[in-house]
């Protein structure tokens, strides 16, 4: 009997002696692979860019700190405008000048063309068969010629201009009847660029019910968040049951799920619209024709195989859901933004109004070509887009082949940001004002948000530059010219400028964390 006690207690002594050899070896192990990892960079003679210490395993994840954006920029300024991080065992090079972002998407834009594949975005976006996350080739093109033909280009953006003023005034009516109760500005804003998404690529609104447009605007932001999450499976893969057990896949299996729901009833809806036109002539008259919408011009492509390539449900299921949540969301983050800097500068508003008004007069509508006149409107919006880019750090790019950047080696591979959020308030392109918001620092200035001028991309650059800008821009004028013309606006009783909270969601875009709440006074013609 004291024998086997002894060997219990042996066996006791021995069990943590035996975990702690396992861990040391381990360390030792990962220590050694981080060790070579090094020298057989060096002894390829690479020079790499600079770089911060990690820990073992997860790299410089744990530096990277909610504000991401926030964070590399502080990194930046320590390291320099390249730098090169380690996210798990991924490598991870940060560009945070115009100088170096011109590099990567205009010198050497195809080499930096292609997406990494994480694995929320693959689950979420249909397995890599939409515009934004599609690796870079063939597929990618077409799909891409595609949206830019049927539905944002200049001609198709000017031919539902309708659309943009219908929507802008109903967005006025309900500011109207809220008076002089304050009115939630960020939802106004959401349902109304949701509604004129809905329009263009859907074919009608699907905020008809209050229960509706909540469920879509749900769907929407959470998809926006989980995007912008992170999932530690993309970076250390022996890791990724983290992700299952603390419920996110979980969650992004659903809202994937309540999303394709979605989008299977908006295709079974134009089908069935599609079939009964095909029995008779009205299917092919002119009118039917010219009141396509683009769901309509994607199933006629499918139909007749007139794509270039078999266009598969699920790319056109993918590529809906592209335009849907790209079309709303980072069009209504920048009026969010805008909105709040002119009630945080009166002057600002009071200099808007003016031009507008003056502009437009006494006539009851604001027509595209007002818009071409308003300057300080156009200056506005720029100096919005460069303090607030919609997302940050723009979409994630990979590398195809090593590469050379301001003298560093770049390894096919690496995965690379572009802080936009950073070059936007760099003091080398704005001055040592970069943080300050004044719209007249883009009067007479000829520096632009459409992917010529670096110091400027909110909407990135190059081949894979957001080809909806047009699209959002256009929306973004007539809005907010409309409010400047019938409002004067105000804070809710006792609250001063400074003290709006200022205060940013986390996510892909970023809105304000507090929703916007002001008071919109009719101005009376």
């Amino acid at each position: 009997m004291s024998s086997n006690n002894e060997y219990v207690g042996i066996m006791i002594m021995e069990v943590p002696s035996l975990l702690i050899t396992t861990i040391l070896i381990l360390l030792i192990s990962l220590l050694a692979a981080q060790w070579w990892r090094r020298t057989s960079a060096t002894g390829r003679n690479l020079r790499l860019p600079p770089s911060l210490s990690g820990l073992p395993v997860i790299g410089n994840l744990h530096q990277l700190g909610t504000d991401t954006h926030r964070t590399l920029q502080s990194l930046a300024k320590r390291y320099g405008p390249i730098m090169r991080l380690h996210m798990g065992r991924v490598p991870v090079v940060i560009i945070s000048s115009a100088r170096l972002a011109r590099e990567v998407m205009k010198t050497h834009d195809i080499v930096f063309s292609d997406r990494p594949k994480l694995k929320t975005a693959y689950r979420l976006l249909y397995e890599g068969n939409d515009l934004s996350f599609a690796p870079y080739g063939e597929y990618w093109r077409q799909v891409r010629s595609i949206c830019v033909l049927q539905l944002l280009s200049s001609k198709k953006v000017h031919s539902i201009g309708f659309v943009r003023e219908e929507e802008a005034a109903s967005l006025v009516e309900r500011i109207s009847e809220s008076f002089p109760t304050p009115v939630d500005l960020s939802n106004a804003f959401a349902t109304m660029t949701n509604n004129i998404i809905c329009r263009v690529a859907l074919g009608r609104k699907y905020s008809g019910s209050e229960a509706d447009g909540r469920k879509l605007h749900r769907m929407l932001t959470e998809m926006v968040i989980l995007l912008g999450g992170f999932n530690v499976g993309d970076y250390i893969p022996s890791l990724g049951w983290i992700h299952k057990l603390s419920g996110s896949e979980g969650k992004e299996e659903r809202v994937a799920k309540e999303i394709d729901d979605f989008i299977e009833g908006v295709l079974e809806e134009h089908t069935s619209k599609l079939n009964k036109g095909m029995g008779g002539d009205q299917y092919h008259s002119d009118s039917r024709r010219e009141n396509k919408d683009f769901v309509d011009t994607l199933l006629e492509i499918q139909r007749d195989n007139s794509a270039g390539f078999p266009l598969s449900r699920v790319s056109i299921k993918a590529i809906i859901l592209d335009i849907f949540a790209a079309g709303t969301d980072t069009t209504y983050t920048v009026l969010e933004w805008a909105m709040t800097e002119l009630l945080r500068h009166p002057s600002a508003m009071k200099k808007l109004q003016d031009e507008v008004r003056r502009i437009v007069g006494g006539r009851p509508r604001i027509a595209d070509e007002d818009l071409v006149q308003m300057h300080y409107l156009k200056a506005v919006l720029k100096e919005t887009l460069r303090l607030y880019p919609p997302i940050p750090l723009l979409v994630f790019r990979r590398t195809t082949q090593d590469i050379v950047i301001d003298g560093y080696d770049v390894t096919a591979g690496t995965m690379v940001i572009t802080n936009a959020w950073a070059i936007g308030r760099d003091p080398a392109s704005w001055g040592p004002d970069a943080d300050e918001f004044k719209p007249e620092r883009f009067l007479d200035n000829p520096v632009d948000y459409k992917g010529h001028d670096f110091e400027l991309i909110p909407f990135g650059a190059g081949r894979r530059g957001c080809p909806g800008i047009m699209f959002a821009m256009s929306t973004n004028e007539m809005v907010l010219a409309n409010l400047m013309l019938r409002f004067n606006w105000e804070l809710p009783e006792g609250m001063k400028a400074e003290d709006l909270d200022m205060s940013q969601s986390s996510g892909l875009t970023i809105h304000r964390k507090v929703p916007l709440r002001v008071v919109g006074v009719p101005q009376l013609s």
